[in-house]
């Protein structure tokens, strides 16, 4: 099976880095698009035959190789966009970090059959979206949210240092959020995946329907669908 390590050893909590390559000490130009090859025994020689590739692809690559310090790149890029996405999914914060080390421990037990056939963010969000579903199946009617006044993964309400608003602006505008967070939350839960992978992530129709593992026109429809129930819902806002 390789080198097969613990999950203590992978990182995922900020309170257990992975030992090789510690989250500060991370070079910036590790997140360059630019391929960063090596000479580390156990890279494939024929690393550059997959240069073309995106970096993250690339990168594990690098992990089903045994390269541990690929992962630890892909963990500390990856891991604040995935439990944003789990959180707004799942409403929980604490639910949200428990599924997103779920996520990476998945991610790290199947490198060694990983094939980069689609964008590695494809492929991750497929995971946290099942799991998120998942969850959201199982605890439909046990679930707890978190309280919206300590909702700040989303970055919904943002202020600009210079420019703060007003009390009351921010009340409006944070009781506006709230109400759009409660809006897409309501909906079923296929459909807000599809709208938090389209909205705040940014993902392509293609990419979402692989990560739901249907048709790109069953994605327009969910989302054409999600849209007309919001559209109706926060008609108040025009």
């Amino acid at each position: 099976m390789g080198n097969t390590r613990g999950p203590e050893e992978l990182g995922v909590r900020h309170t257990v880095p992975v030992p090789t390559v510690p989250a500060a000490s991370v070079p910036a130009a590790a997140f360059s698009d630019t391929p960063q090859h090596s000479d580390e025994p156990g890279v494939p020689t024929d690393m550059a035959a997959v240069a073309t590739l995106e970096f993250d692809s690339e990168l594990m690559l690098r992990v089903r190789a045994g390269d541990q310090a690929s992962f630890s790149l892909l963990l500390e890029k990856h891991r604040t966009p995935v439990i944003h996405f789990l959180y707004r999914m799942v409403q929980n914060q604490a639910v949200a970090e428990e599924l997103a080390q779920e996520v990476f421990l998945r991610v790290y037990r199947s490198r060694e059959t990983y094939e980069p056939t689609a964008k590695f963010t494809t492929w991750l969000f497929r995971i946290a979206t099942h799991l998120a579903l998942n969850w959201i199946r199982d605890n439909r009617n046990t679930r707890n949210q978190d309280s919206l006044d300590e909702q700040v993964l989303d970055g919904a309400v943002r202020q600009v240092a210079d420019r703060l608003p007003s009390v009351e602006q921010r009340m409006v505008r944070e009781s506006r959020m709230a109400e759009i967070r409660q809006a897409i939350e309501s909906l079923p839960a296929k459909q807000r995946a599809a709208v938090l992978m389209h909205k705040y992530e940014e993902l392509e129709y293609a990419q979402i329907a692989k990560v739901l593992e249907c048709s790109e026109s069953a994605v327009k429809s969910l989302l054409f669908r999600a849209y007309e129930t919001l559209r109706g819902r926060l008609s108040h806002f025009a």
